[in-house]
């Protein structure tokens, strides 16, 4: 498998000349789209009013910009370099088809606005993205993904200024500070491919004239402390400008909370306002360029240049515009360097601008990005004048050191730490294996079906028989005493044991178990020491979870293929709560969202509750926009407090403690969970809206999550079309609540005779209690080709619900072909009020050929359907 994963000479051949072509393509479409809407948005403002025309061009393509980057991508925002870091660095940074083409389309929307930023910087991460999903064709190793990665951002920055030795060498310089013969190899063919796939496509070099790149630059060495001043001014502003950067990144997100489009759209307006306020050459940001390097420009041109530049880079920048800092950087270079060359003409007599000129646009790309060599080489690309180098290399390493020393760190690393990315931490962190980063919480199985150690040899048997688990935890009161194992019954012949014998005294008590945080190596050497296929995860000897060989195999097939974990969404914040004593026994959760079947969903909750002498905790979660952070989002509670009253009313009425708290959140499943840690809960009821299937879910992402997720026992309920609580109730009615309000007269409750239909057994006692005269039907789906059914199951289940009830228990054996259409079928000719389906966490989740049976049923009735599951 190894060799299969090691990338031959070949193979890498094709995969960086393919890289290299499709970075070129993206390249020349971008340039091509953004130069033709650029054009015609300087044409629109000759034949209207560009006090009209430039700043509403500016919001609509801005604001659009930031609604596709927020709609679709947001890892497209801002220049795209900082995020091809963090993908190297091996944080889970999304790379993809997606994310290139809404960069791609994000860029071109925002230069067509006319903002100050650049495409270089979004080419190398479209060239990145691109070369990300290419990987993926064909089976590789983290390591050569991470290579080839590089390679499409090497290609994209070759592409963008014609210039592949500046690829190669932003490759190595910036990205992965590598220089083995693989990732140089790979890297040249790249950004060579792209370069001169760029150049015959896109004509020429980075957009100069034929009278600029025909030029020659003159250089004396009396002109060296110029050059040095020049360096020395570069570096200087350049520190200003990316600390001007941060600060107006603070006041987007601390002072304004806009969202991205409303963000992107103010700086387009902004710019528009601004470029309409100047002449009109500062309407083509690429001529106004070699208006400048060209010499027709006096200084007051170019100082207006500067400061116009250095004002509208920042506004749009900060704003997280999809467009970069390369171009930016080179023209406020270009118009330092051209000032300080007018000065040293006038004062010293020596010395060309445009020299200056030159030496100025390397000097603060240098200063900026943090990448001299990088910085000399694209200059030299571009003019191809030796004359050049040297002046290029006493500004530029000056910058270089004046900016390290002011403002030390590249700009692209302080972005993502102000993002929450700390690369310099990640770097000193020593690299581990997989086994060793990952823990037993990572890849373990939280639901876990387990018995009791009061169940009957006989019962143990009919668990494994019903079961493809070869081995089960056995837990009492959610605490860890003991595991029974395939192994162990093979024993129970030679110790003729009776079938009544309980479990406690054949399972192994005390056995074997791991924490949370227990790493994978430590929990393969135990597998492997005492020749075990599974250890439960534990804490504080509660069971949360059990990690077998088969967890840790496939977490490392993930790991080979590159899939990898999203970063976790920021905690919910509570702003709102209310306290009970606290008197029961356990707690219940009840998050509430529709106020239109909330007070059904609370009725059978605190019909639970009252049973197992349980507080109920009600929760509302209130969605924050995805750009605030939820401690910091602005919401209105009054509707949530109205709901979470409603329920205490109900609490009132049926005497049992309630909490209640509203909390703001980016993801409603993430506060949930978060309120089950906290919280401390047993029991969670949720309600199911029964909307059309999304795509790889079974429930919705929502109750997903939580049936997977949590470490409490769940319910989940899908009320029928006439459940109500005297009609649906609106947040302005009054309405006094009585226990018996909601009823349910005939249940159902489809049985398999195995462990999982004992929680529903369990739970409808309680549930009974909601109505004074009802009836239970108990059903069991068997095989047509079974003549003589075993119905002791059955009859076993309606003895004991006999027992618990006191209403009729009616018994009802069906033959056939499908579980779901037969249940469908008896709750619609008995018309049935409520199915009470008890399921395990795969069997809720697992899609299997016949669909999924427990959602089958839930969408195929009318009624109420209540699926437990267990602990």
């Amino acid at each position: 498998m190894r060799q299969l994963l090691r990338p031959t000479r070949r193979l890498a051949i094709i995969e960086a000349s393919l890289i290299g072509l499709v970075a070129a393509l993206a390249s020349v479409l971008l340039k091509v789209s953004s130069g033709w809407l650029g054009g015609w948005r300087v044409s629109i403002s000759y034949y209207l009013s560009p006090w009209i025309a430039l700043p509403a061009i500016g919001f609509c393509f801005g604001f659009l910009a930031g609604f596709l980057v927020e709609r679709f991508a947001p890892e497209a925002s801002g220049s795209g370099i900082p995020q091809v870091k963090a993908a190297l660095a091996g944080f889970p940074m999304s790379l993809s088809w997606r994310v290139a083409f809404v960069k791609l389309l994000g860029n071109i929307l925002a230069l067509g606005s006319g903002m100050t930023v650049g495409r270089q910087g979004p080419t190398v991460q479209v060239g990145a993205a691109l070369a990300a999903q290419m990987s993926k064709w064909v089976p590789t190793s983290p390591e050569h993904r991470k290579q080839l990665i590089a390679c499409g951002a090497g290609a994209g920055l070759a592409a963008a200024f014609n210039a592949p030795l500046a690829g190669v060498l932003f490759v190595v310089e910036e990205l992965l500070h590598d220089v083995s013969g693989f990732t140089l190899g790979t890297a040249i063919l790249a950004s060579f491919i792209g370069g001169v796939v760029s150049r015959l496509l896109g004509g020429g070099s980075l957009e100069l004239t034929t009278e600029l790149v025909a030029s020659k630059s003159t250089f004396s060495f009396p002109e060296i402390p110029s050059f040095l001043f020049l360096g020395v001014l570069a570096g200087v502003f350049s520190a200003l400008f990316c600390q001007g950067i941060f600060w107006a990144l603070r006041f987007w997100r601390y002072k304004l909370k806009l969202s991205l489009p409303w963000r992107i759209g103010i700086a387009g307006l902004i710019s528009g306002l601004v470029i309409a306020m100047l002449p009109i050459y500062f309407r083509d940001n690429s001529g106004l360029r070699e208006f400048v390097l060209t010499g027709n420009a006096d200084w007051s041109i170019a100082t207006k240049v500067f400061l116009a530049h250095f004002i509208l880079t920042i506004i749009a920048f900060s704003s997280g515009t999809p467009g970069g800092l390369f171009a930016p950087s080179l023209i406020l270079g270009s118009t330092l360097g051209y000032l300080i060359g007018l000065g040293s003409q006038y004062f010293l007599g020596f010395g060309t601008p445009t020299t200056y000129a030159f030496a100025g646009m390397g000097a603060f790309f240098s200063a900026v990005s943090k990448v001299p060599i990088t910085a000399i080489v694209i200059v030299f690309e571009m003019t191809t004048d030796f004359n050049l180098v040297l002046p290029l290399m006493i500004a530029a390493c000056t910058s270089f050191w004046v900016a390290e020393v002011l403002m030390p760190r590249s700009l692209y690393d302080r972005i993502l730490e102000w993002n929450g990315i700390d690369l310099d931490k990640y770097k000193e962190t020593p690299k581990q294996g997989l086994l060793e980063q990952l823990s037993a919480e990572d890849v373990m199985q939280r639901r876990v079906e387990t018995l009791t150690s009061k169940m009957t040899l006989d019962e143990v048997l009919q668990a494994f028989s019903k079961s493809h688990h070869r081995g089960f935890p056995v837990v009492d009161n959610g605490k860890l005493v003991g595991i029974i194992a395939q192994s162990d019954l093979s024993k129970i012949g030679q110790r003729l044991l009776d079938f009544n014998t309980p479990l406690d005294k054949i399972m192994t008590p005390q056995p074997i178990s791991v924490e949370p945080n227990t790493s994978l190596a430590d929990v393969l050497f135990l597998l492997n020491r005492y020749e075990l296929s599974r250890l439960p995860v534990v804490e504080s000897r509660r069971l949360v979870g059990i990690i077998t060989r088969a967890d840790i195999i496939r977490a490392e097939a993930d790991h080979l293929v590159g899939v990898q974990t999203g970063p976790q969404p920021e905690p919910s914040y509570i702003v709102y709560q209310t306290r009970s004593p606290s008197t029961g026994k356990g707690r219940l959760l009840v998050p509430l969202a529709n106020p239109q079947t909330a007070q059904s969903l609370l009725q059978i909750a605190a019909a639970i509750a009252r049973d197992r002498n349980y507080e109920l905790d009600c929760l509302q979660v209130i969605l924050a926009p995805r750009h605030t952070a939820p401690s910091e989002a602005e919401v209105r509670t009054t509707k949530s407090r109205r709901l979470l009253r409603q329920a205490e009313m109900i609490a009132k009425k049926w005497d049992i403690p309630v909490h209640t708290q509203i909390r703001v959140a980016h993801d409603p499943a993430q506060a949930i969970l978060e309120t089950i840690k906290t919280e401390h809960i047993d029991l969670i009821v949720m309600g199911w809206n029964p909307t059309p299937p999304t795509r790889g879910r079974i429930f919705g992402h929502v109750v997903d999550t939580v049936i997977r997720q949590a470490s409490c026992e769940t319910i989940v309920v899908k009320l029928g079309h006439s459940t109500s609580v005297n009609g649906f109730l609106s947040f302005n009615q009054k309405v006094e609540l009585t226990k018996d309000q909601l009823t349910f007269n005939r249940w159902l409750l489809p049985t398999a005779g195995g462990p999982n239909a004992q929680e529903a057994i369990e739970l409808l006692p309680a549930l009974c209690k909601l109505s004074n005269d009802c009836e239970v039907r108990i059903t069991q789906v068997f095989s047509k080709s079974k003549s003589l059914p075993d119905t002791k199951g059955l009859e076993k289940a309606a003895k004991f619900l006999s027992h618990r009830i006191n209403h009729p228990v009616i018994t009802i054996p069906v033959c056939a072909a499908s579980v779901p259409d037969a249940v469908i079928d008896i709750a619609c000719k008995d018309q049935c009020d409520a199915i009470i389906l008890g399921a395990s966490r795969d069997g809720l989740l697992q899609q299997v050929i016949k669909g999924n049976i427990p959602e089958a049923i839930a969408r195929g009735c009318d009624c109420t359907v209540i699926l437990v599951r267990g602990v």
